[in-house]
């Protein structure tokens, strides 16, 4: 995965953390979770805030 697989990036982050209320998430904790999913291969450094936010919302939508 790379940054730009934003609703595959969503879907991970929906079925590794069921738990999550992802509107809750603090964009340094969000990083992070990305970066550790399985097969995400993409520089660590590129998330910025824009990604981030794209990726949080996805993750929203996914989440209703």
């Amino acid at each position: 995965m790379k940054w730009s697989d934003i609703t595959a990036i969503a879907e991970a982050l929906f079925d590794k953390h069921p738990e999550v209320d992802p509107a809750t998430v603090r964009f340094v904790d969000l990083h992070n979770w990305v970066v550790e999913l399985d097969g995400f291969d993409d520089d660590r450094t590129r998330g910025g805030e824009k990604v981030l936010e794209a990726i949080q919302m996805a993750w929203i939508d996914e989440a209703r």
